[in-house]
């Protein structure tokens, strides 16, 4: 049962929509559908009109990967997603044959219909080498490297049955930028646990400008931190802040816990951080509270660590020690 690795996005944006409709689905929205095209230098056509820009190289990355995702991927064969806002994978079978949506959004609206099998396969629990194969630049490959269907099956538990014949697509190309990120997530779920990452929170706060006051371990009262502007922190923005550690998605009980805690201790914003990220109720209701609530999951710690890394005390950086490299870039392109 041949596996692909189908990513929701560089920053998840697909994510929910992927695991709420039961499909996959892939960018190129400006192309349209694809069901009747039968041939790679149809695809290419359509990507040198809409794509004029893209270079031949990088028309050649979307030819192969639209051709894959139209053509090679057949009902059975296994999806992996890898999730960004969690630290987690998720596995489905592919139960339906490509198909253009035209009222799911424009980055979603070349699809796949999948039955998730597994949505919450910790990282963790999948060997290095392998999260090395899953951790591909493109959008859609076929996973083979480091004997990869065998052992994804494996994780569902599945016995091996025998390889189909499968014509030869892209090998998978390493962005080692996401892989670095999601090491970077790893070490922060495995180092800083409960009380621990809402010190690491508490830092990045401080390195941004902010006065906080971090409550000790035990019972908080609903803000773990509370931050504020000024010399002093009197000043607004003054926050209220909570952090979870879980590996598991919060509910939207956290976040209307945190509005009534703004109330209790005069705050005029809140700031949610989950490492497990968020049910996708939450980020609904958070929107209607844009201007009252913002939500951090494991994407946006790693940013704001990355971005306020240098002015952090020593003892946080001695840590979680960081350098910053040069790679060259590979002329691929994950989607247009």
């Amino acid at each position: 049962m041949p596996v692909w690795l189908v990513r929701a996005g560089k920053n998840g944006e697909r994510e929910d929509t992927a695991l709420e409709q039961n499909m996959c689905a892939i960018g190129w929205g400006e192309l349209p559908d694809l069901s009747k095209v039968t041939t790679k230098e149809q695809i290419e056509t359509l990507c040198k009109q809409h794509y004029p820009d893209s270079s031949q190289k990088q028309i050649s990355h979307s030819v192969g990967q639209l051709w894959a995702f139209s053509n090679l991927i057949k009902e059975n064969d296994l999806v992996v997603l890898p999730l960004k806002k969690r630290l987690a994978f998720a596995i489905g079978k592919v139960v339906g044959p490509y198909k253009y949506r035209s009222d799911m959004p424009e980055d979603a609206r070349h699809t796949h219909a999948v039955e998730w099998i597994r949505t919450d396969i910790p990282r963790d629990a999948v060997d290095q080498d392998l999260r090395y194969t899953l951790g591909a630049f493109m959008t859609v490959c076929q996973v083979s490297r480091n004997d990869a269907e065998k052992r994804i099956h494996a994780l569902l538990g599945w016995k091996p049955g025998k390889k189909p014949e499968m014509p030869p697509v892209q090998e998978e190309v390493l962005d080692i930028e996401q892989y670095a990120q999601d090491q970077l997530k790893e070490c922060i779920s495995r180092k800083f646990r409960g009380h621990d990452l809402a010190r690491l929170i508490n830092e990045i706060l401080l390195a941004k400008g902010y006065k906080t006051l971090l409550s000790p371990p035990g019972a908080d009262n609903g803000a773990d931190i509370l931050a504020g502007g000024g010399p002093m922190g009197f000043d607004n923005p003054r926050l209220c802040v909570q952090v979870k550690s879980q590996a598991s998605p919060v509910d939207v009980g956290v976040l209307r816990d945190l509005q009534g805690t703004l109330k209790n201790f005069g705050a005029s914003q809140g700031l949610l951080v989950s490492l497990g990220g968020f049910k996708s109720t939450v980020t609904s209701e958070a929107r209607r509270s844009y201007f009252e609530i913002r939500l951090w999951d494991a994407n946006d710690i790693v940013q704001n660590l990355l971005d306020n890394y240098e002015n952090m005390h020593e003892e946080i950086r001695a840590e979680l020690p960081l350098k910053r490299i040069w790679a060259l870039v590979p002329e691929v392109v994950d989607e247009a």
